[in-house]
């Protein structure tokens, strides 16, 4: 179950990266630094896109037990798309500075995230060297 959920995320993110750089390109020709937003923006969802099928092909290695560093990894990639890409669509869309203040956040979420992926992968290592 968990692993299409992260399926799904990377969907919709894969899917949201490419129509936020397809804007970029489309609808902001004469605006140089709103085009660098959407395509910063389509970055970071595009990598975490696929950060999240990594993470589900991770979780199904589990056999349906995910664990929990692992899924927090996943909602963190998640909650960072949302916050930093969504922040810097919405700031090139509507220019709006208050937007930029959220981006960060989403940083934040995205950096947890891969310290929530290190630990996984720590704590694996550690119990096979035990066995």
């Amino acid at each position: 179950m968990t692993i299409w959920i992260w399926i799904l995320a990377a969907a919709i993110n894969g899917l949201l990266a490419v129509a936020a750089g397809a804007a970029a390109s489309h609808l902001f020709a004469a605006g140089a630094h709103r085009i660098a937003l959407m395509s910063t923006g389509a970055q970071y969802a595009m990598y975490h896109a696929l950060a999240l099928v990594a993470l589900a092909a991770l979780a199904a290695r589990g056999a349906g037990r995910v664990e929990r560093f692992l899924a927090a990894a996943g909602w963190l990639f998640l909650a960072g798309t949302v916050l930093f890409s969504g922040s810097l669509y919405l700031l090139a869309l509507t220019g709006t500075p208050v937007f930029a203040q959220v981006t960060p956040i989403g940083g934040i979420a995205f950096m947890l995230g891969w310290i929530s992926l290190g630990i996984s992968a720590g704590r694996r290592l550690w119990v096979s060297r035990r066995e």
